[in-house]
Order: C-alpha cells, then structure tokens, then sequence
C-alpha cells in the first residue's frame, strides 16, 4: 500500500519512511503542509502518517484541506502534544487516528493496519480467495497449504489485488500505488510483476486466481 509521511524533523521523516518501506509499503515522503497539499493530487495513497506543528501550512490545515476537497484518505496524525484537547481538535478536523511522541514503530504500524483494513472494509488482515491465502500483517502467503515466497514488490501487488479481489484494477491503477515517485524503471514493470504472481501462484494450481481484462488491467478473482 502506498504511504504518505509529512514530518518536518528529518530524521523522524527518514526513520519512518525507511522502517516503512522495508515493511513492505511503497512511501513518498515531505517536510512542510504545502509540499503535501502538491502531492496529494498525484497519487492515490491508502494512508497519511501527518504531523500536526509544520511549517507554513500546518498538519491540521492540510487536513481540513483534504477534507473540505472531499479527500476521504485515512490520516494517522503525529503530535507531540498529549492534552485531550488537543486529540478532540485533530479528530473533529477529520483525523481516523493520533499517536503521541515518541511513539513505538510497531504500534504505528499496528495503527495503519487499522486503518487500512478500515478503508477496504475488511475485518482482518488475512484475505482468503479460494485456497490463496494472504496474511498482509504476518507478509505470508499460503496455496492450497503451500508457502509462497514473494518478494517485498510481489506481495506488495498482490496485497493490493486482494484487498481489491473481484475488482479490475488498471496497470496504472496498481502502479500508482505500488511504486513511489522516485521509481525509474520500465513501463511495462506492473506486467512483469503479475507474471511474477502467476508463474509462483496460479502455475500448477486450479482455479486460476490472476485474470486480464483486455483493455482495462487485472483482476484478483474466482472465475465461475
């Protein structure tokens, strides 16, 4: 899923984005409210990790933004304030969650997990299609019984797939959630990783899971 982090504090920015991304999740990150308002608009993110005290515009402006523009992303905000005023204030401008400073990363993660499986209305982090099985906290995949090794990108499109199972998804769709703006590779990367996906989770197994749809992208689904 693709992550959002707006902190000022380099060094909290760089430690977020990179425990982020070697959890699996594909992450853009800026310093400052206005560099935020500038990314929103070109990218569907699945979360924004959104601390309050920014310069210029601040953390809870940008969110007032987004939702007065109907932006309906889940936001986590980060505070180093702990008054319950303050948790009411961010809340009522449109906040799905608030973590004080300092917080654990795992409880982070815990946290946008929630807000993930909140947004794609599921009730737990494993989705179960068919006898495919993905357990998007644990980063595990079971065919019928068997363990799937996927690499970080494989299991981040086929999350992505899953939690959008019977639903097409464009190549550009998928892209622009699984890959960050400083990605510089192939156009065609999104096919070559839903081969990837086939060849280690269809090949050899009935029903197939993984299906084009000329014209329009690909699907997660169980074929009547």
């Amino acid at each position: 899923m693709r992550i959002l982090v707006v902190e000022d504090e380099p060094e909290l920015n760089r430690l977020l984005t990179k425990r982020l991304k070697s959890a699996g999740y594909s992450v853009d990150s800026c310093v400052d409210g206005r560099d935020a308002l500038d990314h929103l608009p070109g990218a569907e993110y699945d979360a924004l990790v959104l601390d309050i005290m920014l310069p210029g515009i601040s953390g809870l402006e940008v969110l007032r933004r987004m939702r007065s523009a109907s932006n309906t992303t889940p936001v986590l905000l980060l505070t180093a304030r702990d008054s319950i005023e303050d948790r009411v204030i961010g809340l009522d401008a449109g906040a799905d969650d608030y973590l004080v400073k300092p917080f654990a990363f795992d409880e982070l993660l815990a946290r946008l997990r929630v807000l993930l499986r909140r947004k794609s209305g599921a009730v737990s982090d494993v989705i179960t299609i068919a006898d495919l099985v993905v357990d998007c906290a644990g980063r595990t995949v079971e065919r019928a019984g068997r363990p799937v090794t996927l690499s970080s990108k494989e299991f981040a499109v086929l999350e992505y797939l899953a939690r959008n199972s019977g639903v097409v998804l464009s190549r550009e769709k998928i892209s622009r959630h699984i890959w960050n703006y400083d990605y510089e590779g192939g156009s065609n990367v999104v096919d070559v990783y839903i081969r990837y996906l086939r060849k280690k989770l269809d090949e050899g197994f009935e029903p197939k899971l993984i299906h084009t749809v000329r014209g329009a992208g690909y699907v997660l689904r169980v074929d009547a």
